[in-house]
């Protein structure tokens, strides 16, 4: 008679959440789906960490699918994201993030694993991401989220859920950037622990951990080109300075060029004067 082999408590543990993603996430209307499933973190990292077509948050057991913004938003992100690259292309203080990268928060309270839209992690953080890393160990320093104001609920989670928990988890500055400019807003940590708003002086915002790093407010709705702000001052210093040098030293070239034609045609129109006069001497060559 054959023995009926017991699964591993490793095999028990997959054939329960297969038997959880079945009921749950096959079988339950899209919009309810991440209210109705409490799971463990180590199941997340391992089962819904790394999903490509579903991105899901975590919050303190539960499943959170990441929002979708609207194209104006997407427009303003590319734009905003676009300015942070070439500003660490020349002042290589800290890496950027995205792709889903998650990093976790350990708060009084509770555990959340978040994925930023984007990220800054300083040079001088105390830990050390990795080309081969596909999530950050530490606390990024820097949070940018692309609000998603598709329902009161959405906005929320970026305006007071996930403000608290960047505050509290240690995220030195959260930049929230909402494509209708109505909830736009940019917080710095104070030494206290708490966010205080970091206001724009004369329409230009300077971040407080990216020294050099400044933007005018309402270009992030006129979006204003490279080579727009390759001649501005607010810009000029980080985006294509390589540009503005090659471009200084042509010109330079061309006046030197148009000050050696200016004095070869000084010297023509002093040879034909002189020749003029020799001729009016009677004096022929």
């Amino acid at each position: 008679m054959e023995t009926l082999q017991q699964p591993s408590a490793m095999e028990e543990k997959k054939l329960f959440w297969d038997n959880i993603k079945e009921k749950v996430f096959l079988k339950t209307p899209t919009k309810n789906r991440i209210d109705n499933i409490k799971i463990p973190e180590d199941v997340y990292w391992e089962e819904y960490y790394e999903l490509s077509d579903i991105h899901y948050e975590w919050n303190d057991g539960l499943l959170e699918e990441k929002p979708v913004s609207d194209y104006k938003a997407y427009l303003v992100f590319l734009w905003f994201g676009e300015l942070l690259r070439h500003f660490l292309t020349v002042y290589p203080i800290g890496k950027m993030i995205g792709l889903e990268m998650g990093f976790r928060l350990q708060l009084p309270h509770k555990v959340t694993i978040r994925k930023p839209d984007t990220g800054i992690i300083l040079n001088t953080n105390p830990f050390e991401i990795n080309e081969s890393d596909n999530r950050y160990s530490g606390t990024v320093d820097l949070c940018i989220e692309i609000l998603s104001d598709s329902n009161r609920k959405n906005i929320e989670r970026d305006t007071k859920v996930k403000k608290e928990e960047y505050c509290l988890g240690g995220v030195q500055e959260y930049f929230i950037l909402d494509g209708k400019m109505k909830q736009t807003v940019f917080y710095h940590r104070l030494k206290s622990g708490k966010y205080a708003e970091n206001r724009p002086v004369k329409g230009i915002l300077k971040s407080r951990i990216l020294p050099g790093f400044q933007f005018r407010i309402a270009d992030l709705v006129n979006r204003p080109s490279l080579e727009e702000m390759s001649k501005d001052e607010v810009y000029k210093k980080f985006i294509l300075p390589f540009y503005q040098a090659e471009k200084q030293k042509a010109e330079q070239e061309r006046q030197r060029a148009d000050r050696a034609e200016q004095k070869a045609d000084h010297e023509r129109q002093r040879a034909n004067a002189l020749s003029a006069k020799l001729k009016s001497l009677g004096i022929e060559f």
